[in-house]
């Protein structure tokens, strides 16, 4: 017999293996921060900034040590953003967060 309905717990399986890691949600919220003001120059306080309001959206709920993992996995690989606009700030840290899955 065929099965035409989805098992739901394969669905939210499903779901959970396509989204982004927390480490890589979290470049991609400093990402849309940043685009907010593309044109201006990036500099320390706009990534501050950036990284704050990222890091207590995507993972203000969570316990400290899965917080902890996932800001040092983002830090490993978050490219210089020293340099350019905001808007390319936020190029790179999409390609960041691609590499990461």
């Amino acid at each position: 017999m065929e099965r035409t309905q989805t098992d739901p717990t394969d669905e939210a399986l499903r779901r959970l293996i396509e989204q982004p890691s927390y480490a890589a949600q979290v470049l991609i919220v400093m990402a849309r921060m940043l685009e907010m003001d593309g044109p201006q120059p990036m500099g320390p306080v706009a990534r501050r900034r950036a990284l704050d309001v990222a890091t207590d959206t995507v993972l203000g709920t969570l316990p400290e040590v899965v917080r902890r993992d996932s800001l040092d996995r983002a830090q490993r690989v978050m490219p210089d953003l020293s340099t350019g606009t905001r808007g390319e700030a936020a190029l790179r840290l999409r390609a960041a967060a691609a590499s990461l899955g």
